[in-house]
């Protein structure tokens, strides 16, 4: 015979691995250091100025 599943549990189950997961990426995005958010933007405001010097005017 199979194996009787209650799905409520299952939703449950399913919910609480999602919201692990959306809890990890949160994590992984606020969870930086003062001095590596600083890196960041200094990085990405390096790149655009980059790239704003090199584009093209039509």
């Amino acid at each position: 015979m199979t194996k009787v599943v209650n799905l409520r549990l299952a939703r449950k189950a399913r919910g609480r691995s999602e919201a692990e997961a959306q809890a990890a990426a949160n994590r992984a995005q606020h969870g930086r250091t003062k001095a590596q958010k600083h890196a960041e933007k200094a990085d990405r405001e390096k790149r655009d100025r980059l790239l704003d010097g090199i584009k093209r005017d039509d």
